[in-house]
């Protein structure tokens, strides 16, 4: 008679999701890099592999931007495991989120879905905050939703934003990506976005956006389209002439002058931003402030171009300016508190991350930063309050890597101490 396995072997066996799998992965991981997510196949009962092969049976697609290659073509793996299907070979393709439900990991799975800041963004995708905030402006990505000024972004268009800017900038052509992008499994017929992402930034290496009236320049400049390719600046009376009513009392047109200049140096500061013209869009800034200077976002923006050029108390002074004016406005007192450390103040820097922190608590980068300066000062048990704060929110980047070493160190520090005693 045949020896039957014992029950701990059948279980494991009937536990493993991935057993008989043989796993690969391409393009960029979300949640974690492919060494990591081999080991999560071995340790769920499949065989990680590098390379595709006929014995293949899932081929896993990372939700970090696009599976494309630097010329713009669909990955190399997902090319060949899509002729062996076509050949009949019964190789499946799952998206990395589908790959995490697999294994039990359905939080990791709604983390890639999760909504990040331009600070957070920034850390994870290795963009500077003031490229995501032109991106922004200019239509590139869109915010989900904002609280208290500080706006939030789907990480998987801000990914994908990037990965498309790269391959235009690398000389890859338009229709190239398009056609890539369709052939990608799982990229349902009706997703326009990355092709309309493609039409903002492919335009002569400039950002123009196409509304319901044709085209306009991100600085609100209109332009006439022909024949979808060619865009002329219209002048600017021809522009405004159906956006004006023919007859307006002396009052109220003189008042729509006033506004019409006052957001035209906001939005030519922005451009000039967006255009490494840091020179320039302060003294437009100036001038929008000279039209309305209680309005805070105006000295929120001046203050991030003086700190961009260097001037760290002039734009020290912006941000008070703006949280006096808007006392809720978050990203201004994280602004006023990374100074003041980079001032060697960091007594001010811990008041102003407690008033940011507030305002608003779910603020992984605010965490941070406040457990740095509360380690500088040797306020440790405090620090490591706030690097826990922080890996509950954010488990990838250079900062999550950094906030485990020091919980770690404190971790050893403390073991170490109770030995000698």
């Amino acid at each position: 008679m045949t020896d039957l396995p014992p029950p701990s072997a059948i279980e494991l066996q009937s536990t493993a999701p991935l057993a008989g799998e043989r796993v690969t992965f391409t393009g960029v991981l979300a949640s974690m890099t492919h060494a990591q997510a081999a080991d999560l196949v071995r340790e769920h009962g499949g065989e990680a592999v590098e390379h595709v092969s006929r014995q293949l049976t899932l081929l896993v697609i990372g939700e970090e931007g696009w599976p494309l290659e630097d010329d713009g073509q669909p990955s190399r793996k997902l090319c060949e495991v899509l002729e062996w299907q076509e050949k009949g070979f019964s190789v499946r393709i799952a998206q990395e989120s589908d790959f995490l439900r697999m294994v039990g990991l359905a939080e990791h799975s709604s983390e890639i879905r999760r909504l990040h800041t331009p600070s957070m963004l920034s850390q994870i995708l290795n963009v500077p905050v003031h490229v995501i905030r032109g991106w922004e402006r200019a239509g590139l990505i869109r915010a989900v939703r904002r609280l208290h000024r500080l706006p939030y972004f789907d990480f998987k268009e801000v990914a994908g934003a990037r990965r498309l800017s790269e391959l235009l900038q690398a000389g890859v052509p338009r229709e190239e990506i398009e056609r890539s992008l369709r052939s990608i499994p799982g990229f349902e017929a009706g997703v326009h976005r990355p092709f309309e992402q493609l039409e903002l930034l492919v335009r002569d290496r400039r950002v123009v956006i196409r509304d319901k009236r044709g085209l306009r320049e991100a600085n609100g400049q209109r332009l006439l389209d022909f024949d979808g390719d060619a865009a002329v600046p219209l002048p600017s009376d021809v522009q405004e002439a159906d956006s004006h009513p023919v007859t307006l009392s002396f009052l109220a047109a003189r008042q729509q002058a006033l506004e019409l200049e006052r957001r035209d140096w906001f939005v030519d500061g922005c451009r000039l931003v967006d255009a490494d013209d840091l020179e320039s869009a302060i003294e437009a800034f100036r001038m929008a402030l000279m039209m309305e200077p209680q309005n805070p976002e105006v000295h929120f923006h001046l203050g991030d171009a003086l700190y961009r050029c260097g001037r760290s108390r002039a734009a020290l002074e912006r941000f008070h300016a703006a949280v006096e004016l808007d006392h809720d406005y978050f990203e201004a007192w994280t602004h006023i508190g990374s100074i003041h450390r980079e001032l060697d103040e960091p007594d001010a820097a811990i008041d102003a991350f407690a008033v940011a922190l507030d305002i608003h608590d779910d603020a992984p980068d605010v965490h941070f930063q406040l457990a740095e300066t509360m380690a500088e000062l040797g306020q440790l048990s405090s620090a490591i309050v706030h690097w826990e704060a922080y890996l509950a929110h954010e488990q990838r980047g250079p900062w999550a890597d950094l906030a485990r070493q020091r919980l770690l160190r404190q971790a050893d520090a403390a073991d170490s101490t109770t030995q000698r005693t």
